[in-house]
């Protein structure tokens, strides 16, 4: 982005000479690599097809070769995801970048190999690296972790106690939940009419995109609708359900919230760390980190620039219950 009307031009921050020379390298006194967004100078294409256009900011109307002299006076490093050193030698060759600034960024980037070692040994100590990747400790704490971050949102009472902690011998009916993993916690029937309780597990509303990078991201509005929204209603009106949503974004639910007799929201936890938390195994202490907006209305009458103003949130911002 542009660091509008704080810099001496209103250009990106991979173009911008007062903040990676001026304020990283003279005021923060950074020796180290600069490299930029990928993008910056050319398009992306996939098959030929023009997939984004280069992020060009405030040199979106300047060739090629005006933005990579532009980021290179800057006092970048390296270009992120571009292959066209014909430009740069063009350049060079035009009297535009002297070698020795060109030069001065190689420095850098060998001095950083050399420091790594990677001249001396080129490739991975397989041995050290199993000591670090899937390292036992950490994969205590990522486990700790999903279930620490699980946030209960609704408990139902019934009699004089609530839903959740699940206790005793129970029927359940789980969708979306790998039944061979809750078949630890209680018995498993294939017809929601024969449990005593449903458990069942959603992502956060989205709409596919068609293009090549968008559908890699979620998108759209933030409610179930149609068909879906109708399979979920129908399970939550037949049998007492808990649900648990996976919020990589906001999601508006006000029908669900309603329907179910617990609610819980997760950011990335597998069957396990969720039944754990839903048969009382583990305490849920997570806090809603936004709110989950009423409905689509409020979500757009919503000012863009505010992280939680919508009217009459469902749930607001850092929202949270617990067992105890």
């Amino acid at each position: 982005g542009i660091p509008v009307g704080q810099t001496s031009e209103d250009v990106g921050m991979g173009f911008n000479k007062d903040i990676i020379t001026g304020l990283l390298r003279n005021t923060y006194h950074f020796n180290g690599i600069v490299c930029t967004d990928w993008g910056l100078l050319t398009d992306s294409k996939a098959f030929g097809i023009t997939i984004l256009p280069a992020r060009a900011h405030g040199m979106m109307h300047k060739t090629v070769e005006e933005r990579m002299l532009k980021v290179i006076e800057a006092g970048v490093d390296q270009f992120g995801g571009e292959a066209i050193p014909e430009v740069l030698v063009k350049l060079v060759k035009e009297g535009k970048i002297s070698e020795a600034r060109i030069d001065s960024s190689v420095r850098r980037l060998l001095r950083m190999k050399f420091q790594l070692g990677l001249f001396d040994q080129p490739f991975v100590d397989v041995e050290k690296a199993s000591e670090i990747v899937g390292n036992k400790e950490f994969r205590r704490w990522a486990e700790l972790s999903q279930r620490k971050a699980i946030t209960l949102l609704k408990n139902d009472t019934v009699g004089e106690g609530n839903i959740l902690p699940l206790k005793g011998k129970l029927k359940i009916y789980v969708r979306n939940i790998s039944p061979a993993v809750a078949s630890r916690y209680a018995e498993v029937v294939d017809d929601p009419k024969k449990a005593d309780i449903a458990i069942l597990r959603l992502d956060a509303p989205y709409e596919p995109r068609k293009g090549f990078l968008e559908q890699m991201f979620h998108h759209g509005d933030l409610d179930f609708k149609g068909k879906q929204k109708e399979e979920i209603l129908g399970l939550l009106n037949k049998v007492p359900t808990i649900v648990d949503i996976y919020l990589d974004r906001p999601a508006v639910i006000p029908e669900i919230a309603a329907d179910a007799v617990a609610l819980l929201a997760d950011f990335g936890a597998n069957d396990e760390a969720v039944l754990d938390v839903i048969f009382g195994k583990f305490q849920p202490e997570g806090k809603l980190p936004f709110e989950l907006p009423s409905s689509m209305e409020a979500v757009r009458n919503q000012k863009e620039d505010l992280p939680y103003d919508s009217e009459n949130p469902l749930f607001p911002f850092g929202f949270g219950l617990h067992y105890r």
